[in-house]
């Protein structure tokens, strides 16, 4: 992949807040012609930096409630932790991390009584060291 230029980053710009946008009206933007500006996005795509097109949907249920559970474990990795994660559709995200910290579970669930229910499975489980719960209390920016 050639290296990205003022038009390409332009284009990465436009796209990521407006991903449905006509290819006419991103190229009159961007001062290019319409097949330039064809070429250049089939090259993004191509080459991986596009990596697709999606839906940024808002928060659907208004009693939908989002958390972040950051698990310390015993030792790492524990295969039947993320076995137990897996098993709850509440659970959006699990990444491991570097720290102190082994684990950020992000969540979505319906009340606090849920999420309740959750944290206290997982802080039982035998490879658990420790759980902190964090509330989401609103996104103020959210990226894919």
């Amino acid at each position: 992949m050639k290296e990205l230029d003022a038009k390409d980053r332009d284009i990465l710009a436009i796209l990521s807040k407006e991903a449905r946008i006509p290819l006419k009206t991103l190229a009159a933007r961007i001062g290019l012609s319409r097949s330039a500006t064809s070429e250049r996005v089939a090259l993004l795509e191509k080459s991986g930096v596009i990596r697709g097109y999606r839906a940024d949907i808002g928060q659907l249920e208004q009693n939908q409630l989002s958390a972040f559970l950051m698990v310390t474990l015993v030792r790492t990795p524990s295969i039947g932790m993320l076995d137990l994660l897996a098993r709850h559709p509440e659970v959006r995200r699990v990444s491991s991390i570097s720290g102190q910290v082994d684990l950020m579970v992000e969540v979505e669930v319906p009340s606090i009584d849920r999420l309740n229910t959750l944290r206290d499975e997982i802080a039982s489980h035998e490879s658990v060291e420790d759980l902190t719960s964090l509330i989401v209390l609103r996104r103020d920016i959210e990226r894919q």
